[in-house]
């Protein structure tokens, strides 16, 4: 494994760090994966914090991904960095990083409604949206209430994110200056500010060889986004437009729930990912409430989905076994061995299976709790192939998982069926 470099400001973060001081009170910095926007960002917010006693927030849509990626690994680096002798508390019961000044720096996910009802009852001097392009702009709009505190330090709300579609919020706000529900003008556009950072700005803190490894394992599609850090548009001929993808804040209530696999036949650096979507059915509403797809080994993948079955007390775990037979039951039941597991087969072809369920988000019954931008990605610019043309295009595996899991709740009635197999 390369040896991660020390860390260093670059010259693209010293003049995210001129940005974040400058007259401007909403900051978003945005681009490709590992170009050092969270870090320079909670740097900025601790900085803040040891100047004057405050309270700071940092929110994402799942608790469970800020904890592990903002509390345990960023945060602690940018604590050593910029006050290494200092002794912070960490309160791990609340998730609270406490300073000798008074200071706080709270952690917060939409996905807890408990934890955002307690955080929602204090005022901020910093209110840091991580991950923003998977925010609704109605929550972003309900936390923003909260960016009130007198301390003493100008109140200033900051964004990161890799770009999503240019219907996003986030575009309209900050590339185009646009309030998304009047569509006006914003009424003081010098209040909004943005930079691109793109992991070529940071290649002096990543590994040897990083760069060069996603440029060589990357579709297009994904380089101009994670690498190149560009807004993306609607592709002609996908089944899905971004327009027809509807937000919610939170989750209702659900009739029911379950976790749909579609599991990688290989688990190497290179192999396909394995698509888990969490989705409910509310009344006539298909509902994605979680994307967990990624490279895993077996092992790895029945974890997460035994995770998720259980966090989300889902009803079902829904398995394709076109390639995997009975490897995906076995794998769960030797994690846990009560979750009830139903396998489905494709014996027709993907866009047969896609359509109706592309039909469904066109009918405006497709909704989505926040936003998935990978899982999003893949919907809306997945092209059927030409029948008899063979399909060349990468395994959309999140977008698969998303089918089976809205076959099961929304389509199952419609269609025949069989435990072990769909025929349509």
């Amino acid at each position: 494994m390369p040896k991660t470099k020390t860390f260093k400001k670059t010259e693209k973060q010293r003049g995210a760090i001129s940005l974040l001081i400058s007259s401007a009170i909403h900051i978003m910095l945005y681009g490709g994966s590992r170009s050092g926007k969270t870090f320079i960002l909670l740097y900025a917010m601790v900085v803040r914090a040891l100047k004057k006693k405050s309270r700071h927030l940092i929110l994402r849509l799942h608790f469970n991904h800020v904890k592990t990626s903002v509390w345990m690994d960023t945060l602690p680096k940018v604590i050593a960095l910029v006050c290494p002798k200092l002794p912070v508390n960490w309160n791990k019961s609340d998730y609270v990083l406490e300073f000798p000044n008074g200071s706080q720096i709270w952690i917060g996910g939409l996905d807890d409604k408990d934890r955002v009802e307690k955080i929602l009852g204090h005022e901020y001097s910093t209110i840091f949206f991580n991950e923003s392009s998977q925010l609704t702009y109605d929550a972003v709009q309900t936390a923003l209430s909260r960016l009130a505190e007198n301390s003493g330090l100008v109140n200033k709300a900051y964004y990161d994110c890799n770009p999503p579609s240019r219907k996003h919020w986030s575009y309209q706000v900050f590339i185009e200056h646009r309030d998304p529900e009047s569509k006006e003008d914003l009424a003081k556009p010098d209040l909004y500010e943005s930079m691109l950072m793109n992991p070529v700005d940071n290649r002096e803190n990543l590994p040897d060889g990083y760069i060069e490894t996603i440029l060589a394992g990357l579709s297009r599609r994904k380089r101009e986004r994670f690498l190149m850090g560009l807004w993306l548009d609607d592709v002609e001929g996908a089944l899905w437009k971004a327009d027809n993808i509807l937000r919610m804040a939170t989750k209702p209530e659900m009739s029911r729930i379950v976790v749909a696999i579609d599991p990688a036949v290989t688990s190497t650096s290179t192999s396909d990912e394995t698509g888990i979507i969490v989705a409910g059915k509310c009344g006539e509403r298909f509902i994605v409430l979680e994307d967990l797809s990624g490279r895993y080994t077996p092992k790895e993948w029945a974890q997460k989905v035994v995770y998720a079955y259980k966090r989300w007390e889902a009803d079902r775990v829904i398995g394709e076994v076109n390639n995997g037979g009975d490897m995906i039951e076995n794998t769960l039941r030797q994690v846990d061995r009560s979750v009830s597991y139903k396998s489905v087969r494709a014996t027709r072809g993907k866009a047969r299976r896609a359509e109706p369920v592309a039909a469904l988000y066109e009918q405006g019954r497709g909704f989505h709790v926040g936003s998935f931008p990978e899982l999003e990605d893949q919907m809306c610019s997945w092209i059927p192939p030409e029948p008899g043309v063979k399909d060349d295009q990468p395994s959309p595996d999140r977008m698969d998982a998303l089918v089976w899991a809205a076959t099961e709740l929304m389509l199952e009635a419609s269609v025949a069926t069989s435990v072990g197999s769909f025929d349509w």
